[in-house]
């Protein structure tokens, strides 16, 4: 008998807001969390974050997401910390409609991993599993690709409430072992003194931190953590069946 998909207390399941991203280095970094003292505090302390990718066979998700279009959308089931040391895995339909982004969520017992995702979605009644049910059946998408990163998250406080900002680092991602056993295990694709942050908030970035930013020359980026994966994943193999082919 599998578990229902879980409620979990306080959890937000709606979100919109806008995200910005920067790609810096770690001295960058460094000097960032510095200048936040006062204006925010830890959001939780380092942790992992993993995540299995959906796409159909053809990578159709990616790839269009990679054109940047006006409207897109993704499907992930995402785990926040250890296999052991978390008891919850979310799965998000992230969509992005003119530079906003849009997520819907529901939280799931890890050991409903242990049955097909359709079975666990169906004993659940909310529009938001519906949602996520028709999207899984309408572009025929399935775990497809692992991805993870070390995060460290800080929240503003004071007016600055809405204000999230994330430091993610060692970006690793696999085509094998689709699970949360093993986050440091995969293929690197960023600069090992490269970090990406995030700025994520439902209103305006706050005055100060833009000014600093501008003042630093921080700009921001496009730098899909998805599409940088997959980029490696087929350049690889493109050069690998270049070395094929040459030794036929």
């Amino acid at each position: 008998m599998h578990p229902n998909v879980k409620r979990v207390k306080n959890m937000q399941s709606v979100f919109k807001r806008g995200e910005k991203k920067y790609l810096i280095s770690s001295e960058q970094a460094r000097s960032i969390e510095t200048m936040l003292f006062g204006h925010m505090i830890p959001d939780r302390g380092d942790y992992w974050v993993q995540n299995l990718y959906f796409d159909n066979d053809n990578w159709d998700i990616v790839n269009t997401s990679m054109s940047k279009p006006y409207y897109k959308e993704k499907m992930r089931l995402r785990c926040y910390g250890s296999r052991e040391s978390t008891n919850n895995v979310f799965l998000e339909l992230k969509k992005k409609y003119a530079g906003i982004v849009y997520k819907r969520r529901i939280a799931m017992p890890m050991q409903s991993l242990d049955f097909p995702l359709e079975d666990v979605l169906a004993k659940d009644k909310s529009q938001i599993a519906r949602e996520l049910e028709f999207h899984i059946k309408s572009t025929q998408v399935k775990q497809k690709m692992f991805i993870s990163y070390q995060r460290k998250a800080l929240a503003g406080i004071g007016e600055d409430s809405a204000l999230r900002l994330t430091f993610d680092k060692n970006v690793r991602y696999r085509l094998n072992e689709l699970n949360f056993s093993n986050p440091e295990k995969g293929q690197l694709v960023f600069p090992e003194d490269s970090v990406i942050m995030e700025i994520k908030t439902s209103l305006s970035i706050p005055m100060w931190l833009a000014r600093f930013l501008s003042e630093n020359k921080i700009f921001g980026t496009s730098c899909s953590k998805y599409g940088t994966c997959f980029t490696d994943y087929w350049q690889n193999l493109s050069n690998t069946q270049e070395r094929l082919i040459t030794h036929v």
